[in-house]
Formats: structure tokens, sequence, C-alpha cells
């Protein structure tokens, strides 16, 4: 089954874009990481606040921290579609690297998702 793509676009016959299952999950993932709460309008308590971490500096801690963040929404938002096995987040030349392990609940499919949010300086 299709879904749209995230972000929208066109692909290359002027369509709009479109990715598998498995494609529209991960993009779930990351919609969930990189929205701030209070960023949508009809739901102001959706995301995770990884943003809001923008500036702080990219440490052990941060990280740490943003693992307990990206667990708990990820876990609020995503629960019926997928299950999270782990989530490791790395401070790596001044961004965070967050890695989450799932298993698509429909389909009993194991994924992983990588986002690079973009940390502060030292």
């Amino acid at each position: 089954m299709s879904q749209i793509d995230f972000p929208f676009h066109f692909d290359g016959r002027g369509r709009t874009a479109q990715t598998d299952e498995s494609g529209y999950i991960r993009d779930l993932i990351e919609q969930v990481l990189l929205t701030a709460p209070g960023e949508r309008v009809m739901r102001p308590t959706f995301g995770s606040g990884v943003m809001q971490l923008v500036f702080a500096a990219a440490s052990p801690e941060v990280a740490a921290t943003t693992q307990f963040l990206i667990q708990g929404a990820l876990q609020q938002w995503l629960s019926d579609v997928i299950t999270v096995d782990t989530v490791d987040v790395q401070a790596q030349d001044g961004a965070l690297l967050i890695t989450v392990q799932y298993v698509e609940r429909r389909t009993q499919t194991r994924g992983v998702a990588q986002i690079s949010a973009p940390g502060g300086g030292s």
C-alpha cells in the first residue's frame, strides 16, 4: 500500500511522491522526533521536544535526556503502529544521531530509523 512521502514533494512524473509502508513508518518517526510540542495548532502536545535541544551542547548528558524524551514520545504517538525496541542517541560532531530500532505491529517486521538532529556547539 502506498502512502504520501514526507516531506511532501513531487516525483519525476510531476505527481505527488509516494512511499511504501516501511518508508511511511520511518517518515512518521521523523515527524514525531522533529516536531516541537506547540508547533501544530490542532495537536499542541504532538512532538518530542528534541528540537528544543538544538542549542544545548552535544554531550552524553544531553544524549541520555534525549533518549528518554524520544522513547516517551514514540510510545505516546506511534504505539498503535510500532513497538520500540531500542533508542540510541549519540552526540556526534555537534549533532545528535538518533537510531530507533522498532517492530512494525501489522507485519511484525523489524526496522531501523536513523535521524540526525542538529545540535548546538560545544
